[in-house]
């Protein structure tokens, strides 16, 4: 274990210590000695370095100019995102920049791969330092709680609307609290992105495409991105693409409706994305069988659902950091899904990392032998995609004392975890149904269940601090209870491929119900319930300290924030 000294963040890690207000003034020597866990290059392990190749042979000069603006805008979202996250995380990284020693480079890195001071595998607890994470991050004023908001919208009912608008900044006031636009609180970075975005505008060879970058660009600067969704899901397999807004709400644990800023630049993969036509097709069928009340479930006939598979050389914000999501369903906008629909973007060169580093070696460890061979990387990619179709399957709002509702702010800090999994099993539901329904070979349905079970031990190694985690660890409690996952005595996990469709089916019901009604109590008690993980499985999963958690991406472009 390395123990060198990190005098090149002396000043920052300073701020982080709380001192008792009668201490003197620590010597230097004190001072180099902060409070950074023990086993930090242990913690590093869990993240597999991974180059992510990019081909750039097949793009023409101008094309890589393109190429080269949309990565310059998205560099400014990394900013943002930090400042979003953890500001005092974002100093301390900077303080960081050149040290020698391999103690501080660790650090940096661990910095990085969090995108904050909070380690995600570890319930969201400091690595450096010792104070808390706020449930809010910096997007509420610090010590705030949803009760104090909700007391002071009560009291202040003509201000709701500001102070839960997913695009502000809640801050205390001599008066109270106020919201602050995130196009006033993000200016500066704002508007470098736009004027790249419009400059990639004018190299790119797709009118539409151009159009849309001009659309986006205008809405960094007003967070009004309704326009700029809608031309975004018009275009028609576009050779370039970007994400590029603050579309989830993962760092908001206060309310759930603030959004934060990533942006993912994308090329397209032709052979992959042709894939993707079968399920495409029966999205509207998929939707009118879920087991849900008409009057929940929205047509989703003559909706849009454009799919792409994509390659991706370079993303930043929520989409780097953490997590390394390999699909997005987007965007998040109610009204966007019942007037046009939503994209499903794949992006395959992360696929493939995990898939390859983690998906199948966890499977060969935990589940039973034969069925570990049936997990496979087309089986996962499948489960994938149903799993970003079901992000916009479902209701599009809750009713609440029969009015409609957005359903984040209807649940609350629940609602990430609420929707992943939702979209989890609703995504398993559907493919059972496309099986039974012949578009799919029946044969395959048993690979699609143990990849699924085979993702889900992946995904809980997260803990429950991550919504992805949290999602699908109450997944497998309950999957578990009725039958349709089993522990053997050989502490491997089996699959009854009996009664999975049947308890998949129920589960989905009962998520989507939560959904619908927007039932916050009922979605809370329903992860408390199912939401702690098993003994048994914790000290399985202590014992594969030799497989990576998740990857850390080496993307072809330079990273960091300025």
């Amino acid at each position: 274990m390395r123990r060198d000294t990190l005098k090149p963040v002396l000043v920052a890690l300073l701020a982080l210590i709380p001192l008792p207000l009668t201490a003197a003034a620590p010597s230097a020597k004190a001072a180099a000695k902060p409070k950074i866990v023990a086993n930090l290059e242990e913690r590093l392990y869990k993240w597999k370095p991974v180059e992510m190749n990019f081909d750039f042979s097949g793009l023409s000069a101008r094309e890589k100019q393109l190429l080269d603006k949309l990565v310059e805008a998205a560099r400014q979202f990394e900013n943002i995102y930090w400042l979003q996250s953890d500001p005092e995380g974002l100093a301390l990284y900077k303080s960081l920049a050149g040290a020698k020693d391999q103690r501080s480079q660790d650090l940096r890195r661990m910095l990085w791969i969090n995108g904050s001071r909070y380690d995600l595998l570890e319930e969201n607890q400091p690595f450096v330092g010792k104070e808390p994470m706020q449930p809010g991050r910096a997007l509420y004023p610090k010590g705030i709680t949803r009760q104090e908001i909700e007391t002071y919208v009560a009291a202040h009912p003509a201000e709701k609307a500001a102070l839960y608008d997913e695009h502000t900044v809640v801050v205390r006031t001599p008066k109270g609290l106020a919201a602050q636009a995130y196009h006033a609180v993000y200016k500066e970075h704002l508007d470098a992105a736009a004027r790249a975005l419009r400059e990639a505008a004018g190299l790119s060879d797709e009118p539409a495409f151009a159009n849309f970058l001009r659309l986006r660009a205008d809405a960094l600067l007003t967070d009004d991105y309704y326009a700029s969704d809608l031309a975004w899901l018009d275009l028609q397999n576009p050779r370039f693409d970007i994400i590029f807004a603050p579309y989830e709400t993962y760092l908001d644990g206060l309310l759930g409706v603030k959004t934060s800023y990533g942006a993912a630049v994308l090329v397209r993969n032709e052979s992959e994305s042709r894939k993707l036509e079968v399920f495409q097709k029966y999205v509207p069928d998929i939707q009118d069988a879920l087991p849900l009340a008409p009057e929940d479930r929205p047509s989703k006939r003559g909706r849009v659902a454009p799919m792409e598979v994509m390659d991706t050389p370079f993303r930043s914000g929520d989409l780097r950091h953490g997590y390394q999501a390999v699909a997005d369903n987007l965007p998040n906008d109610p009204r966007i899904h019942e007037q046009k629909g939503s994209k499903r973007i794949f992006f395959k060169n992360y696929m493939d990392a995990r898939v390859k580093y983690i998906i199948l070696p966890v499977a060969q460890r935990l589940l039973r032998e034969d069925q570990a061979a049936l997990a496979t990387a087309e089986g996962y990619l499948s489960d994938v995609m149903m799993h970003e179709i079901s992000h916009g399957l479902g209701p599009a709002f809750a009713r609440v004392d029969g009015k409609q509702v957005d359903i984040r702010q209807a649940i609350g800090a629940t609602y990430s975890g609420l929707e992943e999994a939702k979209a989890d099993v609703t995504g398993m539901f559907g493919l059972a149904w496309l099986v039974e329904h012949g578009a799919l070979p029946k044969e395959r349905l048993p690979e699609f269940y143990a990849s699924y079970v085979a993702g889900i031990f992946r995904t809980v190694r997260f803990g429950t601090g991550e919504a992805h985690g949290r999602a699908q660890m109450m997944e497998l409690n309950y999957l578990t209870e009725q039958g349709a996952i089993q522990r053997e005595e050989s502490g491997r996990y089996r699959v009854d491929l009996a009664k999975m469709p049947g308890a998949v089916a129920s589960l989905a019901k009962e998520l989507l119900t939560i959904e619908a009604t927007g039932d916050r109590a009922r979605a809370e008690s329903w992860f408390q319930k199912y939401g702690a993980m098993p003994a048994d499985l914790k000290a399985a999963m202590a014992k594969m300290t030799d497989v990576p958690v998740d990857f850390d991406p080496r993307q072809p472009f330079p990273e960091g924030v300025e």
